[in-house]
């Protein structure tokens, strides 16, 4: 027999999940965004969606779940904040057998197929730049995914230009490799 919750109960379960999860959630996000703003914008989507599904069912592994929906809300973000620039990925003269993501990600279709493809080659990107060294990450994540050029990375950071390209060169090795493999799990289908 299934029992309703008592709206107190629902409360108290969001009010224990804030109290246990929020602070190491918002360090998460926070690592994960450009600013502040953006970061606590998102955990009050993840707290929304909590309370909007704690309210129609229960939640058994908060943790994961909470994880889960606040990593989809900072891929959202980035998918909204800027146009993705992959020019960087895409291969060189001399270079075969690279992906073209670009063909995958900004077809216009939008079938349950392009949605799951788009949707896994985001949670790879950022798996594949959590492997990442701080520096490399940043500066990728701020030339790349932001729009942001070199000369106004440098005024943040005190580095030079050109240390800040080499960064971003290992970068895209590492992610070319990275998600060279998926592109090729992908394309076998």
């Amino acid at each position: 027999m299934v029992t309703a919750l008592m709206p107190q109960d629902k409360n108290r379960r969001i009010i224990q999940a804030i109290t246990e999860y929020g602070k190491n959630l918002l360090g998460f996000i926070r690592r994960r965004v450009n600013n502040d703003a953006d970061a606590e914008d998102i955990l009050q989507d993840v707290w929304y969606q909590l309370s909007a599904v704690v309210n129609s069912e229960p939640v058994e592994q908060t943790g994961a779940w909470l994880y889960k929906v606040a990593r989809n809300k900072i891929i959202d973000k980035h998918k909204k904040k800027s146009e993705v620039l992959l020019d960087d990925m895409a291969a060189d003269d001399d270079e075969e057998d690279l992906p073209d993501f670009k063909a995958l990600l900004l077809t216009t279709s939008t079938t349950p197929e392009t949605e799951y493809l788009r949707n896994l080659f985001w949670e790879q990107l950022f798996l594949a730049l959590d492997e990442l060294p701080q520096e490399q990450r940043d500066v990728f994540i701020w030339q790349e995914l932001e729009d942001i050029p070199f000369n106004e990375i440098a005024e943040r950071t005190g580095e030079k230009v050109q240390t800040l390209v080499s960064r971003k060169r290992y970068a895209v090795l590492h992610l070319r490799k990275r998600l060279g493999q998926l592109y090729k799990e992908i394309t076998q289908y």
